[in-house]
């Protein structure tokens, strides 16, 4: 059976179960967070050594055949590319089809949000370098910078390193299938997670207030993940059919809808770019690893609209385009910067709009959405990984990094 049909089976049966279930119970909400949090670390497992490992010749043969530095220039140079299209698209998608306000009700900030950018740039230089392979498995940036190194490292003599080559490979390999098996069983995760979101989602829907920015974002992540994206191949030399690669996303799409995690998608959407897209290992880890890190502007995106939601509700007045266009570049600087928040990044994103917008006015406006919080965090993290997916695709494809798999073949 294909892997994305028993993810598909999977959410199925949890959303059923889920729906059935009463929403209002504590007890059942408590249950689910306990399995919920069980059932990401099983998905987290492998994702440390499997990422260090091939991140690690990945870097080493790409400095080999002179590639490395231009294969990231270009990583970065489409990251950006499609971090501002899809930010844009989001904003004026909110013009013509603008969510009803919101009541807006008193609520004691308990907890405040933010990015601690400053910290995160002190991670990812640890007084010792291999307690970044023993950390929690949450901010992974501090690992590719340690499998960057390394991998440069055994660029310095070839003849010393030669053993030690040797055995990275096979424990990229092996690690590898490690991770292969986990995402056999993705389906019998899934049901868990597919049913605390369906039990949370079914909760949210009865509140009203919430349906238009619900069905606003679902509409435009579709149009965008199954229209827009896929349209953007045509301009792909040579010509590639957009919707094999659409099909072969599927996988990595449903488990980061029901997840909300970025980092529990990537073992399967590393399998998904080589057994269906036929991505060589040495440009689909590089391009796994840095739009896994860089490219969150789903999250932003997602965030970005639902402040725009929450001025409104504030205000009775038309938002200047001065304004829009702040909001656009704010989302996007910190779609950069979301690399600590795997499972949460379209809500801390949205705190950090609400935090550093007007004055300080709207520092609590993101807690009227945290209902909401799971919803947008699932779109937002569905959007990223078809964006990764795409995105590593296109760039191997573009730099004739792909060995063509017949869609029959795929997983």
């Amino acid at each position: 059976m294909k892997v994305w049909v028993k993810l598909l089976i999977g959410s199925i049966l949890g959303m059923t179960i889920g729906f059935l279930l009463p929403a209002e119970s504590q007890r059942i909400l408590e249950i689910f967070q306990w399995l919920e949090k069980l059932a990401l670390g099983i998905g987290r497992y492998a994702v440390i050594p499997v990422l260090v490992f091939s991140l690690t010749i990945a870097v080493y043969e790409l400095r080999l055949n002179e590639q490395f530095w231009s294969m990231v220039v270009k990583n970065i140079l489409l990251i950006i590319g499609v971090s501002v299209l899809v930010i844009s698209l989001g904003i004026l998608a909110t013009l013509f089809f603008s969510p009803g306000r919101i009541p807006i009700e008193t609520v004691e900030q308990i907890e405040m949000l933010r990015l601690d950018t400053a910290a995160d740039i002190i991670d990812i230089f640890p007084s010792n370098m291999f307690s970044v392979l023993t950390g929690s498995g949450i901010y992974l940036f501090p690992v590719c910078v340690f499998a960057f190194f390394l991998g440069m490292g055994l660029n310095y003599d070839r003849s010393y390193a030669k053993p030690v080559i040797s055995m990275i490979d096979a424990l990229s390999r092996i690690f590898y299938h490690v991770a292969s098996f986990f995402s056999e069983i993705f389906g019998f995760i899934l049901i868990v997670l597919s049913a605390y979101w369906a039990v949370r989602f079914h909760g949210i829907v009865q509140i009203k207030v919430f349906k238009d920015i619900i069905v606003m974002l679902g509409v435009f992540s579709i149009v965008l993940c199954f229209g827009i994206l896929p349209l953007l191949l045509y301009f792909l030399k040579p010509r590639v059919n957009p919707w094999i690669i659409l099909y072969g996303s599927l996988g990595p799409a449903i488990t980061a809808f029901f997840s909300g995690d970025i980092n529990f998608s990537i073992p399967i959407l590393q399998r998904h770019s080589k057994e269906n897209f036929g991505i060589k290992r040495c440009s689909g880890s590089l391009s796994l690893a840095l739009f896994s890190t860089f490219c969150r502007c789903g999250s932003a995106m997602v965030a970005a609209i639902a402040f725009i939601v929450i001025i409104k509700s504030y205000i009775y007045l038309s938002i200047p385009v001065i304004s829009l266009i702040s909001i656009g570049l704010r989302a996007l600087l910190i779609s950069f910067l979301l690399a600590r928040h795997p499972g949460d990044g379209a809500y801390i994103a949205l705190a950090a709009l609400c935090l550093g917008y007007g004055g300080g006015e709207y520092q609590a406006g993101y807690l009227i959405l945290k209902p909401l919080a799971f919803y947008l965090v699932a779109i937002g993290a569905f959007i990223d990984v078809m964006l990764n997916a795409f995105g590593t695709y296109i760039m191997a494809r573009y730099n004739d990094f792909v060995e063509e798999k017949n869609p029959a073949q795929f997983i």
